[in-house]
């Protein structure tokens, strides 16, 4: 006879997964994703293979594709820290898109048209972007909250209101001087640009604004009492109206959050990259939509957001890479972003399971 020790464990579901799980079973929404995009390529009869190498060089292979990476990181890590926020209470703003052009356009009215000193160009430009992001994401909140309009549909209507605008901006009375064929404004003056790293494209104003706004937020989302409130309602109404907590304003200050960082991103567009106003497709490369799936692949983790708008980030610029290398369309690439979405929604009830380890137990053994 001997004695043996065995350990026990018990599995439970959690309202919210832990950062660990979110990073995984993002990783293996990614893994799945890449394994079935790999029939794409054959499909085009480039090897897997080949086309996964060229990926990762157009990503991570020298210092300037690490700089382009890190460029489009920015515009969805800003916006995708948002909508986590707003997520994490289920709010969906689909609109990001446009409060990223609203943005933009402040900062544009600001850099040419406001006649403001030289040093008071940029902060006027973020705190006026991000203003204008968060007014434009409150138009839907209102209508939510007053006459029960979806969200969704309101958001997602007012992308195409805020790309016209735009539109009819550069083409009508902010056009600028000597413009001929594509239309744009006139170049902001040298004030109203960011500084960049190095003589890359990428911003650190905006970089390291992105990170730690993803800290606060997380560190909002768990320790305060409004980021409570958050999460209270984001898992239940009822339990919300229960403990007396206001649904309406805790919509409406996500929208209010959640659009004001989205229009803080197109500053830094407009200031950091461009330079001037132009079409909105050139502003932003669907960024407010990218940066849905940024939000959700984090799980509504404000801090896991660093780490997949990185991702996707790396996707944008890998995808640029196959297009220049191999000549597949860009349009690839969004259908690896459907291919992650498809997994992580498959993998988001298995996110929220942890497993419990319990104290050793010594069992009896019997020997020969």
């Amino acid at each position: 006879m001997g004695r043996r020790k065995l350990t026990s464990f018990r599995v439970e579901l959690s309202l919210q997964p832990t950062l660990y799980s979110v990073i995984f079973f993002s990783l293996l929404a990614i893994v799945l994703a890449f394994a079935c995009g790999s029939i794409i390529f054959l499909f085009y009869h480039i090897s897997p293979w080949i086309a996964y190498q060229t990926f990762f060089r157009g990503a991570f292979g020298s210092w300037y594709a690490f700089s382009e990476t890190l460029k489009r990181t920015i515009p969805l890590l800003l916006v995708g820290e948002g909508l986590a926020l707003a997520f994490r209470a289920q709010v969906l703003n689909i609109g990001a898109e446009g409060q990223i052009l609203l943005g933009a356009v402040a900062a544009t009215w600001v850099a040419l048209f406001s006649g403001l000193p030289s040093f008071l160009l940029l902060p006027t430009m973020f705190l006026l972007g991000f203003l204008a992001g968060a007014g434009w994401a409150l138009i839907p909140a209102f209508f939510k909250t007053r006459f029960a309009v979806n969200e969704v549909l309101s958001t997602l209507m007012l992308n195409y209101v805020a790309s016209n605008l735009v539109l009819y901006l550069i083409g009508g009375p902010w056009k600028g001087k000597g413009v001929r064929g594509f239309t744009y404004t006139d170049t902001f003056p040298e004030a109203a640009w960011l500084k960049t790293m190095g003589i890359t494209r990428v911003p650190y104003f905006t970089l390291l604004t992105g990170i730690v706004l993803a800290v606060g937020g997380y560190i909002f989302l768990k320790k305060s009492a409004l980021g409570f409130e958050f999460r209270i309602v984001g898992n239940s109404s009822e339990t919300a109206k229960l403990l007396g907590i206001s649904e309406e304003k805790i919509v409406l200050f996500a929208m209010f959050l959640s659009g004001g960082l989205a229009g803080f991103a197109g500053v830094g567009e407009v200031a950091g990259i461009h330079h001037l106003l132009r079409h909105p497709d050139h502003i932003s490369l669907g960024y407010g939509y990218t940066a849905i799936i940024v939000a959700w692949l984090a799980r509504a983790n404000p801090l896991a957001t660093i780490f997949t708008s990185f991702l996707f980030g790396a996707l944008l610029s890998g995808g640029d890479a196959l297009r220049v290398s191999l000549g597949i369309p860009f349009q690839v690439v969004s259908v690896l972003n459907g291919l992650i979405l498809f997994f992580l929604i498959s993998t988001e009830r298995l996110s929220r399971y942890r497993i419990i380890w319990g104290e050793e137990k010594a069992v009896e053994r019997s020997g020969s």
